[in-house]
């Protein structure tokens, strides 16, 4: 009897496992927010989502430095989660590891055993989103089937900057290529800064 039970136990045991690797809940050295502020994500006055087509790359890039650029300034009023939306988007697919090493150039460690999220199966992060900013036009399309991102702002993150056109896929690329692709996401980032989290009404980024 125990032995079957603890068989029968043990693939619930391994989604869970999973479930806590799902990058959304990872922590990131060098970029989580106060803790203060990961206590309180319900209360949070702002709420980013990011968005590519598999969250193995360029979302979580976006994610990263964002995170990264809030903790620099001391803001932790927002909440900055990412996700993928294209047909072939997949919970729990390893983070590119293109990604982890580009973004340990910047102090910032992923774990290995980070994982993707599938809004097509975690449709709550897009109803919880204040703002959702895509990669390219066809995610920002891609959005418009979802009941959810009704009356949400979506915006490239191009068009977040005040420019136009799209962050390219560096997904089978040469390494100098994704290099850049972070180089423009943390360049459209910080152009942006203002418009993903705006100041608070006192001017205090405290």
């Amino acid at each position: 009897m125990h032995r079957s039970s603890a068989r029968s136990s043990r693939p619930s045991s391994r989604r869970a496992a999973r479930a806590r690797r799902r990058w959304p809940t990872c922590s990131l050295v060098g970029s989580e927010p106060p803790a203060r502020a990961r206590d309180a994500d319900a209360a949070a006055k702002r709420r980013v989502l990011i968005v590519c087509h598999a969250n193995t790359s360029r979302s979580i890039i976006a994610e990263a430095l964002l995170r990264r650029m809030l903790a620099t300034r001391r803001r932790d009023d927002v909440v900055v989660r990412s996700g993928g939306i294209a047909p072939y988007a997949r919970d729990s697919s390893l983070v590119s590891l293109d990604a982890r090493l580009l973004l340990r150039e910047d102090a910032i460690d992923v774990p290995a055993d980070a994982t993707s999220c599938d809004l097509k199966l975690h449709r709550e992060h897009i109803r919880d989103a204040d703002l959702i900013v895509t990669m390219t036009g066809e995610q920002r399309a891609m959005l418009a089937a979802f009941v959810e991102a009704e009356g949400k702002e979506v915006v490239t993150l191009r068009e977040a900057a005040g420019e136009s056109g799209d962050i390219d896929d560096p997904a089978g690329r040469e390494a100098e290529f994704h290099r850049v692709c972070r180089d423009e996401i943390r360049r459209c980032l910080a152009k942006a800064f203002d418009r993903l989290a705006p100041p608070s009404d006192n001017g205090d980024e405290g």
